[in-house]
């Protein structure tokens, strides 16, 4: 009897993955619940693990190959199982949908390649079924999108939804082209899938939205003499948690959003959704890139319970251990640039959000203080909003609530 090995639900919005990674063998034993094999989705990456403990059977689909949800990757084998053998040579890496035969180890005699086997290297370079289906529907041609970005260069959704982005300009000069001559002091590497997915969506998000930034600045002093006061005291009550800025910030930003319900809303068609819930994304950078994982009920939240789930989202995207729920249902989110050394920025929002909160670097500069010239440590601060949702003066009011805010926390405990 044997187990099948499925590509799991992959979370919100998310369809297709892209074999990442073997983890085993075939002929490998494996224990129940052990990684197999390593899935990169538009996301994060996941590992899918043995439903059962056996042996592990034949690869039906290669490293490279794009695959569905619950397209077959393997099966599971009942026995003991032993160590693998020499490992065998590598199957053809199949398409998603595509059962790739396994290989006989050994020499093997090469007959001439039958008409079906003909027919199956033609679809491997045919556009993945979800981008077929778009093309057909916008009547739209592989010659027009040229090269894909999937595997041996197949067209997938991602690029179909980047050509329809395009203005009709640029559409018509996407006809393939001849290729440039490479200079030999350049290097061209394949965008990741997580890469690709990030320059899709902030690119739809400017061409669907009408985006807006409006600025302030914000004096630190107070937001600083109160982390240096209590900084110690904070992490030895709460088991090493450190006190940071940006639970100060996100607890300004909740506040706020309680007074402009709709910097926290979402239009859905012709409908506004308003929330009375803040589902907060922070902006985390990993190895491939920036992601944003979300604080479901962070409105619920200490400030303590605020500054772990940001150290542990910052922790889970270095080591690349996020999980796909983590990463999907934000209504708000905040980026800080600072800690780049961003002095001031324009974000994009987060679609289908309608506002997004930059942080920036603090630096000492003179301002006017009753009537004197004084040094104090100022940041800027910038809010990104959808100007169909929210208006010119509810997202200034917004932003000046969250200055008052951070300028004197003690709003924040007396709810004022």
């Amino acid at each position: 009897m044997s187990a099948e090995i499925k590509v799991p639900t992959l979370g919100e919005s998310v369809t297709t993955a892209t074999i990442a990674k073997w983890l085993k063998n075939p002929g490998d034993s494996v224990a129940a619940d052990e990684p197999v094999v390593e899935l990169e989705t538009d996301k994060v990456s996941v590992e899918v693990a043995a439903p059962e403990a056996g042996v592990l059977g034949p690869q039906l689909v290669g490293e490279g190959a794009e695959v569905e949800v619950g397209t077959i990757l393997a099966s599971v084998e009942a026995g003991s199982g032993t160590a693998a053998p020499a490992k065998a040579p590598e199957a053809p890496k199949a398409p998603a949908g595509v059962q790739a035969q396994p290989v006989a180890a050994g020499p093997v005699a090469r007959p001439a390649t039958p008409p079906s086997d003909v027919a199956a290297q033609g679809a491997a370079h045919a556009p993945m079924p979800s981008a077929q289906k778009m093309m057909a529907e916008k009547g739209i041609s592989t010659a027009e999108i040229g090269t894909g970005t999937g595997k041996d260069g197949r067209v997938t959704k991602g690029d179909v939804l980047s050509f329809l982005a395009q203005p009709p300009v640029a559409k018509a000069a996407a006809a393939p082209a001849t290729p440039r001559t490479d200079d030999p002091r350049e290097e061209r590497v394949k965008m990741t899938r997580l890469r690709r997915t990030i320059a899709r969506r902030l690119k739809d998000a400017q061409n669907t939205a009408a985006l807006l930034t409006t600025f302030n600045e914000v004096d630190m002093t107070a937001a600083k003499e109160l982390r240096a006061e209590y900084r110690d005291i904070f992490e030895k009550k709460h088991g090493g948690t450190k006190l940071g800025f940006m639970s100060i910030f996100a607890k300004a930003v909740m506040a706020a959003l309680k007074e402009f319900p709709a910097v926290n809303a979402e239009i859905d068609g012709e409908d506004i959704i308003y929330r009375e819930f803040v589902n907060l994304g922070i902006a985390v950078g990993g190895p491939n890139g920036l992601v944003v994982p979300v604080i479901r009920d962070a409105e619920k939240l200490s400030f303590a319970g605020i500054e772990s789930a940001i150290a542990g989202f910052g922790k889970r995207a270095r080591d690349g251990s996020l999980k796909l729920d983590e990463l999907s249902g934000g209504t708000f989110s905040i980026t800080n640039g600072g800690i780049y050394g961003s002095l001031m920025s324009t974000p994009i929002i987060n679609a289908p959000q309608s506002a997004i909160l930059g942080m920036h670097a603090i630096q000492d500069r003179p301002i006017a203080l009753n009537g004197q010239v004084v040094i104090r440590p100022m940041m800027y601060i910038a809010l990104t909003y959808d100007h169909r949702i929210v208006d010119g003066k509810e997202a200034v009011s917004f932003l000046v609530r969250v200055k008052q805010n951070v300028e004197d926390p003690r709003r924040l405990l007396l709810e004022v």
